[in-house]
C-alpha cells in the first residue's frame, strides 16, 4: 500500500488543542477509515507559534488521505508527498 507524507498547517493553537486533533485523527482512522493507517507524526512550532505536522500515513490513494483530512478539519494541507522509500544511517557502511 502506498505511504504518504502529509504536511499540515494548524495555525496558531496550543498543545491541548493539538492533542485533541491527534485523538480525533486516531478515532477517524479507527471508525471511518479502516483502510488508512496513521504511522506517526512530527509536530513543529515555528517562531510565530504556528503548529505544523508532518504525518506519515498508509492509504490506498491520495484521495483517501484528503478525505480523512477533510473529516479532521481545523487545518490546511500544504503538500502531500508519496513516499518512495526510507533510509537511515544503518543503511550505509562507514569507510
Amino acid at each position: 500500500m502506498p505511504r504518504y507524507l502529509i504536511e499540515r498547517n494548524f495555525g496558531t493553537i496550543n498543545d491541548d488543542v493539538m492533542k485533541g486533533y491527534g485523538e480525533r485523527s486516531a478515532n477517524l482512522v479507527r471508525d471511518e477509515f479502516p483502510d488508512v493507517t496513521w504511522e506517526h507524526s512530527h509536530v513543529v512550532v515555528d517562531d510565530a507559534g504556528t503548529f505544523k505536522t508532518f504525518c506519515v500515513y498508509l492509504a490506498p490513494d491520495e484521495e483517501r488521505v484528503f478525505k480523512h483530512s477533510e473529516r479532521l478539519g481545523g487545518h490546511t494541507i500544504e503538500k502531500i508527498y508519496e513516499i518512495g522509500g526510507d533510509v537511515s544511517p544503518s543503511d550505509f557502511t562507514a569507510f
